[in-house]
């Protein structure tokens, strides 16, 4: 459970072709939705808190959803669904295409949807927002400056072309070392979207399913590390807030680079018990260095039936080394060719 430092240098890829190693190691069995909890009786109402007063958080969630992070630009301002839209979106988005045997991009869906994509979890009709960026006002991402973009072009050139010399080329997924929206901010991932919150004195503990890493969060106070100690997941403190854990996390790597970020990102999360079978969880991120304004986004967490089972990913990761030996195979035979 401890923290992972910047210790392995990596560059950041497309998460497609993260992804294209990542996805061929073994998944853990489908999360299945919650029983429903029995009802109060007239004598009993369900508090949950822990037994030192804090919310009570604990359990095992999902954060799958068909809403998107973006609103669609069609819908402006548009913040909600009517019941008969959510029910009609959902329903697209549901939809498998036939594959068609040539490789198109129904292949692809149906393909990676033989491996578990969770769509079904989270459904949109129960949270019938339009997107999950709530802020700015139009459910879209911030404009990246263009120190940014400039920035993360270089990233991209700079391993062009070298894309398949080594596991540091790789994606840091595909290494075993992130998955992008591992978090914090803890995203939606298309599959092994579970995580477990365990709490106890002055600490609250989230295992992710994807690349099983579990974050330990102080709740007692404590300020940040030293600002010279960067990791790949930052280093995060909580504060509770009423009901509301508060989670603030700095000091992250310029490696990780989520969603283009510097090592300057910023994310505050809040974590709210809403009732028996579901969390609220929202945040917001800023980065002075990425986005011209902070966004901010909220994901419900439903419940869900236990355990998360190992994601057993460096050693599954057969991925990793069919690239890196295909590439290999691809220079001896072009050498073949060219001694002829």
């Amino acid at each position: 459970m401890t923290h992972r430092l910047n210790l392995i240098a990596g560059v950041v890829v497309p998460l497609f072709l993260a992804a294209s190693g990542a996805a061929a190691q073994a998944l853990s069995a489908a999360a299945k939705p919650a029983p429903a909890p029995a009802p109060a009786t007239a004598t009993e109402t369900p508090s949950f808190r822990t037994p030192d007063g804090h919310p009570d958080l604990q359990g095992y969630w999902t954060n799958a959803t068909v809403t998107p992070l973006e609103r669609p630009k069609e819908l402006g301002t548009k913040a909600f669904f009517t019941p008969e839209e959510a029910a009609a979106y959902e329903k697209r988005q549901l939809a498998v295409p036939e594959p068609t045997g040539k490789g198109t991009y129904a292949d692809v869906h149906y393909n990676m949807a033989q491996f578990g994509l969770e769509k079904s979890q989270g459904k949109l009709a129960e949270n019938i927002r339009t997107s999950l960026i709530t802020a700015p006002p139009d459910g879209r991402l911030p404009a990246m400056l263009p120190e940014a973009v400039k920035r993360n072009a270089e990233r991209v050139a700079a391993n062009k072309g070298h894309e398949f010399d080594g596991p540091e080329n790789r994606g840091l997924a595909e290494q075993c070392i992130i998955w992008p929206n591992e978090g914090p901010p803890m995203m939606p991932v298309g599959y092994n979207s579970n995580l477990q919150i365990v709490q106890g004195p002055g600490y609250v503990a989230i295992l992710q399913e994807m690349i099983h890493d579990v974050r330990m969060i102080p709740t007692d106070g404590r300020p940040h590390i030293a600002s010279n100690i960067r990791q790949w997941m930052g280093d995060s403190t909580g504060h509770w807030e009423g009901d509301t854990l508060v989670v603030d996390t700095t000091n992250f790597t310029d490696r990780t680079a989520f969603r283009g970020s510097s090592g300057n990102l910023h994310v505050v999360e809040r974590f709210r018990r809403v009732d028996a079978t579901t969390v609220d969880y929202s945040f917001t991120v800023s980065d002075p260095d990425t986005w011209a304004q902070p966004w901010s986004a909220d994901i419900p967490m439903t419940a869900i039936q236990g355990p998360i089972y190992e994601y057993a990913c460096s050693e599954g990761n057969y991925g990793m080394a069919n690239n890196l030996s295909g590439a290999r195979a691809e220079e001896r035979k072009k050498a073949q060719e060219e001694g002829k």
